[in-house]
């Protein structure tokens, strides 16, 4: 088993017409071990950003906190909040220079970009390569059915309650699939007006 599977998780996002989803299941197991059932991995870095991360569970922990600190550094001296692209370019900057000793965590980053509101996401390897997409990013260890969800079910320009259904069917059909991920998920909707987060009930077997 690769060190990435060893924890399981999964996260997903996915652009709507000026919004973006984010999610993630719930599950904190080690291999087949389910200990947790309230594990999010995602974080809200602003009001108009927000990082997913999949992977190794004391890596995404590690990471999150290393993330956070750089993210508090800039606001006190910018005075103003990061943007997602610049976040984004921050986190694979912190990827790369640990590259012969990596976090085992691959981010996705979803959010609003300037003062239009335009959508964006990007997903990254454990090294920090982005790629960046204009309908939809994951990492974890079910990526293979989501992607084949994702094809299936999205469509461009989807308005938020739209997007809000499309993204937990493709979550939750994935997740039948994978044994390591599950127990529920948590969606986040990032509007310019704001953020709407809902818990999802998933199987719990």
């Amino acid at each position: 088993m690769s060190i990435m599977e060893y924890n399981g998780g999964a996260v997903l996002a996915m652009v709507g017409k000026n919004c973006v989803a984010i999610a993630s299941d719930l599950r904190f197991g080690v291999q087949a071990q389910t200990l947790s059932t309230n594990f999010s991995k995602v974080f809200p870095i602003s009001s108009k950003c927000f990082l997913g991360l999949s992977g190794l569970a004391t890596d995404i922990l590690t990471l999150h906190q290393k993330l956070v600190f750089k993210n508090n550094l800039y606001k006190l001296r910018e005075e103003r909040e990061m943007s997602p692209r610049v976040f984004a370019n921050m986190v694979a900057s912190t990827l790369y220079e640990k590259r012969f000793g990596p976090f085992f965590s691959e981010p996705v980053i979803a959010g609003l970009e300037g003062p239009e509101n335009k959508p964006y996401i990007t997903a990254m390897d454990l090294l920090g390569a982005p790629v960046d997409a204009h309908d939809f990013v994951m990492s974890g260890t079910c990526t293979p059915a989501m992607y084949g969800m994702c094809e299936t079910l999205y469509r461009p320009n989807l308005e938020p309650d739209d997007l809000f259904e499309t993204i937990s069917q493709c979550l939750l059909a994935a997740f039948d699939r994978d044994a390591i991920t599950g127990w529920g998920a948590v969606v986040h909707i990032l509007t310019p007006t704001g953020v709407i987060s809902r818990k999802l009930k998933g199987r719990q077997d």
